[in-house]
């Protein structure tokens, strides 16, 4: 099959990194944002913005508060699909797959590079549930600064997901709306990848 230019290369992994960093170039803010979907314990699609943090050698990785309504809803049903889309390079990223904690050394090396502002509010904020105001949110960051101190350890509540995918789609836009579009599938991770060009 002719695949060549931004489509080029067997492993949609690093294809998908070469697009990320492409990204990174042209995009004016956050070329790492993701819209992960998700369903809850009913089957209800849900989906919000994530910022996918890592593309490593066998999946896409993000990061959240595992209490959070994302959290539960991955651990309930391990099943997701995301979306990159960079308006400024007319292209789009889906991947659809299963879903596993990334907990261990990997999620605390990545919480200590964040702020300590920001592991500070991780450590504060109880994500996705109800809050009274947010005088009382400020008022547990306080709490949480004055225990946790100016080197807070990763909560045992916050840490990673790794979207193992078994589809990965590539779309780029096409004169006349006729889009190039190229998909790797596989039944399951591990197997061989399927490399199809589809129709726009």
């Amino acid at each position: 099959m002719e695949r060549e230019g931004i489509f080029a290369g067997d492993d949609p992994f690093v294809i998908a990194r070469r697009w990320l960093d492409e990204a990174g170039e042209a995009e004016i803010n956050d070329p790492n944002a993701m819209a992960l979907a998700s369903a809850d314990a009913d089957g209800m699609p849900n989906v919000r913005m994530v910022l996918l943090k890592e593309i490593a050698a066998d999946g896409f990785v993000f990061y959240t508060n595992y209490g959070s309504a994302k959290g539960r809803e991955l651990d309930a049903r391990p099943m997701a699909a995301g979306v990159l889309h960079w308006k400024s390079l007319r292209r789009q990223l889906r991947i659809r797959g299963h879903v596993a904690r990334e907990e261990g050394q990997k999620a605390d090396e990545y919480f200590a590079s964040r702020s300590l502002k920001s592991r500070l509010g991780a450590w504060a904020s109880e994500q996705s549930r109800p809050l009274a105001s947010r005088t009382a949110l400020l008022a547990k960051v306080a709490r949480v600064t004055a225990r946790e101190g100016t080197n807070p350890p990763r909560p045992s509540f916050w840490g990673g997901f790794k979207i193992t995918p078994i589809e990965i789609e590539f779309w780029a836009d096409g004169a006349f709306r006729l889009h190039d579009r190229f998909v790797w599938r596989r039944r399951a991770a591990g197997e061989a990848w399927e490399i199809l060009r589809l129709n726009p």
